[in-house]
């Protein structure tokens, strides 16, 4: 067993290690010295999508959205508020599946906002429709529990 885990950063996605005896919250990232966590989703392209999701040790939690989907606009702050609540232990991320068509594609994605959540790349859990901050984390705590 590692005793670091693997965070990918989220202003130069650089791949950083982290040690398990270490406050993840407070870990900078090598590269560039920015926070690896800031309680905030971060935005990923087709670019960086794979990067966060294939190599960060925490799960991910994805938010597949698009600017003209009322309901997505509406959850838009409670994601936010989820991260403050989530992060260091799940990695917050939000794809605009209008800019990256082939991603969502790829994850079948049929409605959204529809929110998935991966561990080492692969997905744990899905659900579609928007929710509240509250219901959103309870949502992760479950299926991650589910998942050990």
């Amino acid at each position: 067993m590692s005793n670091s885990s693997r965070i990918v950063c989220p202003h130069c996605a650089a791949i950083n290690r982290v040690p398990l005896s270490r406050n993840a919250a407070e870990a900078k990232c090598g590269a560039c010295k920015q926070p690896l966590f800031a309680g905030a989703p971060i935005e990923v392209d087709v670019d960086t999508f794979d990067k966060h999701v294939r190599n960060n040790d925490v799960p991910v939690l994805v938010d597949v959205w698009a600017p003209w989907c009322g309901p997505c606009r509406a959850m838009a702050p409670m994601f936010a508020r989820a991260a403050t609540q989530l992060e260091p232990e799940v990695r917050l991320l939000k794809l605009n599946s209008d800019e990256a068509p082939e991603i969502s594609a790829r994850l079948e994605i049929r409605a959204i906002p529809t929110m998935l959540l991966f561990h080492h790349g692969r997905i744990l859990a899905r659900t579609s429709g928007a929710a509240d901050s509250n219901g959103i984390v309870r949502w992760v705590r479950e299926q991650l529990a589910t998942a050990r």
